[in-house]
């Protein structure tokens, strides 16, 4: 073995120890530290010929590298939809490296019967049935993917073709639909050969909503005259949170032949809470689902689940047909659900936050992020320089400049506000025109936080509006 290999082994535990100290001064200090590092980045050096063994390489990154790492954790990151990670799901982490499981099948680990209980769990959270089957992937995207992968065999079940062995060319154009769908849905549109251009969007409700007309749904589904579709429904849309009446939706399967994707990301969380429960009705009529865990479960990345009614269609997809994988069974091993055969157990982070907060803590979390971000929004709807882009309908702030909100000012306002180092935004355009999005999600976000935001916003918003001129 190589010696510094050798001595690393050897003090093995004080180099945990070493890492553990620098983990817990970081998480301590996470809210006193700049929310985003906009500043130079450190030089690239040469791969060592020796190493200088894990000390050496923990000095070397808290040297060089630590010091320009975000502070995505903390409470006053608002930019994307970006959780932290509670206390329980970091150290279920840490012992998700140390145990080092793949979790591809089931052989010789308990670890496939733990991802089946904490997505066993997670059905319950989210009003599921047992007939949903559901496996751990990276995040939304892969989600979304695995999702519209079933779909497009379910197409061609419907019209006599195996796509997964005929491949797309045997079905031919496929139509998908939906209101507000994420960027993701094109890119899972690519990835699957069913084209981008094959995604057609659906006029929305008025009054500056993102959520789909039903009625006119229902035409574009008329108008395929009886050929089967895709439908991606929201519960949840990036900019401001608004939700697709997915029972509405479902219903139109009484005259309509298409399958139900429903991408709810981080609104699928609504179901925790009795008061915004009701956005999310419908979600178990769905055909698959995506749901992204390092979001608001505050998991740390990456960690998503999705689910289908149609695991036999999964497996169709995504089997490994080798002699030593073994084939698919009735309760098919995880490599046969997904893109992966070699699998992290993404499961283990979820599974203890879930145990240790349990449903209550969990909701918790989230309506305490609901009411700040509408308590922010209050507060910027009333500062005569911003505008609210749309109500404050769960837990995003979307807003923009009230005067000239071009590209350029909106843009510089969101650097401005990174740069005070006390908060973290994302631009967006909405509607047409650029905006700022404050995404609430964090299990630490205080209303003191809160207020830390507002008065960088503002402060940032006199100052840009001082450089800019009249």
């Amino acid at each position: 073995m190589d010696s510094v290999l050798a001595g690393d082994l050897s003090r093995f535990p004080e180099l945990l120890q070493a890492a553990r100290d620098v983990a817990a001064r970081e998480v301590a200090g996470v809210a006193d530290r700049p929310v985003a590092e906009i500043g130079d980045r450190a030089e690239a050096v040469p791969l060592p010929v020796e190493g200088v063994g894990a000390q050496g390489a923990l000095a070397g990154f808290a040297e060089r590298w630590a010091g320009g790492f975000s502070g995505s954790a903390g409470p006053r990151y608002l930019g994307f939809v970006t959780g932290g990670a509670t206390p329980a799901a970091v150290a279920g982490d840490w012992l998700t490296s140390a145990y080092d499981q793949n979790v591809s099948g089931a052989a010789g680990s308990s670890a496939t019967a733990l991802e089946r209980e904490t997505l066993g769990w997670l059905r319950e959270l989210f009003g599921l049935g047992e007939e949903y089957g559901g496996a751990f992937v990276t995040g939304a995207t892969v989600s979304n993917t695995v999702g519209l992968a079933v779909a497009r065999e379910w197409l061609g079940e419907r019209l006599g073709v195996d796509v997964s062995r005929e491949g797309m060319a045997a079905l031919g154009p496929v139509d998908v639909l939906s209101g507000s769908p994420h960027s993701s849905i094109a890119k899972a549109l690519s990835v699957l050969g069913i084209g981008r251009d094959r995604l057609r969007t659906v006029p929305l409700l008025p009054g500056g909503r993102e959520a789909v007309d039903v009625d006119a749904l229902a035409a574009a589904l008329d108008a395929l005259d009886g050929r089967p579709a895709i439908v991606v429904a929201n519960a949840g849309t990036v900019n401001t949170v608004d939700f697709d009446d997915l029972r509405a939706i479902a219903a139109l399967k009484e005259r309509y032949d298409f399958w139900l994707h429903v991408d709810a990301a981080f609104g699928g969380f609504a179901a925790l809470s009795p008061t915004y429960a009701h956005l999310a009705d419908g979600l178990d009529a769905a055909d698959s689902i995506c749901v992204d865990l390092h979001k608001w479960l505050n998991v740390p990345y990456d960690a998503a689940v999705q689910f289908t009614r149609r695991q036999d269609l999964q497996v169709r997809v995504f089997h490994n047909a080798s002699p030593y994988l073994g084939l698919p069974t009735g309760d098919p091993d995880f490599l046969h659900l997904t893109p992966e055969n070699s699998r992290r157990l993404r499961a283990l982070p979820a599974w203890f936050s879930l145990m240790a907060y349990g449903r209550a803590g969990h909701r918790e979390i989230v309506e305490r992020n609901i009411a700040l971000a509408r308590s922010l929004g209050e507060r910027l709807a009333k500062a005569p320089e911003l505008t609210l882009s749309a109500p404050v309908r769960l837990n995003v702030v979307c807003f923009t400049l009230a005067e000239r909100p071009t590209r350029e000012r909106v843009h510089a306002l969101a650097d401005a506000i990174a740069a005070s180092g006390e908060a973290f935004v994302t631009p967006t355009v909405f509607g047409g025109t650029h905006a700022l999005r404050a995404a609430f999600s964090n299990w630490r976000t205080t209303e003191e936080d809160t207020e830390r935001v507002l008065e960088a916003v503002l402060a940032a918003t006199a100052a840009t509006a001082a450089v800019a001129g009249p």
